[in-house]
């Protein structure tokens, strides 16, 4: 008799690896073997010899770190200092905000969208977001017994598709009776779209006319603020603050990029809430999670993130370190935007940022065309809505000379 599997039944065709660990792990050995490979999947930034980027006064940061500091539990939501340093560094040009946030602590920026998707969203809804967007939205939705919903994300032109946006929402919340949007802002992952002043101030306004539906709830993914090309207070605080009041606004906050510590997993999710009686109901559900989940996070890591967001020294040093790599980064961006222009690919507009998407009616074949051809990017098929698949291009781990050689691959 065949012993029954114990697994529930919706977890036993779990994928056992994920798609982009696994392409990495091939370039990776392809490499090592002497191919001459170009690894355009990994989501960290890697100087132009291949080594990770790292600030160097954020290695000095961690390392002074007491024993005693890294050995102790923090408090369920987080140490207190580190969330008002979060909170501070994010509304540092609208102190006024600060006063409407709360903040808990979450191991890096997936724990924050976690605890979004379970507390703002009843069992069995879906999240909204756009139609190209970062796979593991779907896998923490699901995880938690929740789907994603899209609408499609751009225009013939290329340009954010504001209209389908309207209707995704108006579906939505006429299905549900309630919306969470996610917006991954600035350099969109993997599109690398940025949203500008007047995209944000029209997605604002379609907000506040269907905020009286419905608890409508938008969150804003910024993983990657450190590297965006506009002001983020003025492009998106500025648009999204006078919802405060109407709807709650959720940050997703990663400390990851911004501080070149990806396996420190530190992250916050702040929320804006108006009403102070639910202000102290929403702090309370989300330590209530937090306790219900990984209880609390890495002590270490809070202490040395709370002094790279406070310490006058290290603060200043910190920029000028990030502003360099922020240089090697840009320069990569340029040559891409220079050389797939005159190659006629087409793409969103790319300002800056870890990612590019190159749009393409067979992503899937096209990939392990140029994976053959030793350059390995990331395939993704037509989303909902789309006519068209993309590969996910990770300009953040390819060398300014390699730039060219990626674009021609993309282009043959």
């Amino acid at each position: 008799m065949t012993k029954p599997i114990s697994l529930i039944p919706t977890h036993q065709t779990r994928p056992a690896e994920d798609p982009i660990f696994g392409l990495n792990a091939e370039a990776t050995e392809r490499r090592a073997r002497g191919e001459s490979v170009v690894n355009a999947t990994v989501g960290a930034l890697l100087h132009d010899d291949g080594r990770l980027a790292v600030l160097p006064s954020s290695v000095r940061a961690v390392h002074e770190v007491p024993a005693e500091e890294w050995a102790a539990y923090a408090p369920i939501a987080g140490t207190p200092g580190f969330n008002k340093a979060v909170i501070a560094s994010l509304f540092a040009k609208r102190p006024e905000l600060a006063a409407k946030a709360v903040a808990v602590a979450t191991p890096g920026g997936s724990g924050a969208l976690r605890h979004a998707i379970a507390n703002y969203l009843e069992p069995g809804q879906a999240l909204l977001t756009s139609s190209y967007f970062w796979g593991p939205y779907a896998t923490l939705a699901d995880e938690g017994e929740r789907g994603v919903t899209t609408f499609p994300m751009f225009t013939p032109e290329g340009r954010l598709d504001l209209a389908s946006f309207e209707e995704g929402l108006d579906r939505v919340m006429t299905a549900q009776k309630r919306v969470l949007l996610m917006i991954n802002d600035p350099c969109h992952n993997p599109t690398g779209y940025s949203m500008n002043d007047e995209e944000w101030k029209q997605v604002a306004e379609v907000l506040s006319r269907h905020a009286e539906r419905g608890p409508l709830t938008l969150l804003v993914d910024t993983a990657y603020i450190a590297y965006g090309a506009r002001d983020f207070s003025a492009t998106v605080l500025d648009a999204v603050a006078p919802l405060i009041g109407k709807m709650s606004v959720l940050f997703a906050w990663s400390a990851s990029k911004t501080f070149t510590h990806y396996g420190l997993r530190v992250g916050a999710l702040i929320a804006m809430v108006d009403d102070p009686r639910e202000r102290a109901m929403t702090e309370a559900a989300l330590s209530y999670s937090s306790r219900g989940t990984w209880s609390n996070c890495n002590r270490g890591g809070l202490a040395a993130i709370t002094r790279m967001l406070t310490d006058q020294v290290i603060v200043p040093a910190l920029d000028a370190e990030r502003a360099q790599l922020q240089q090697l980064l840009d320069q990569r961006v340029a040559v891409f935007n220079r050389e797939a222009k005159n190659a006629g690919l087409r793409y969103p507009r790319y300002e800056g940022g870890f990612f590019v998407t190159v749009f393409h009616e067979d992503s899937a074949a096209k990939a392990r065309q140029m994976k053959e051809g030793g350059v390995f990017v990331v395939p993704q098929r037509a989303p909902a809505g789309e006519k068209l698949g993309a590969l996910r291009v990770a300009l953040c781990s390819v060398a300014e000379k390699d730039v060219p050689r990626v674009v021609a691959s993309l282009s043959s």
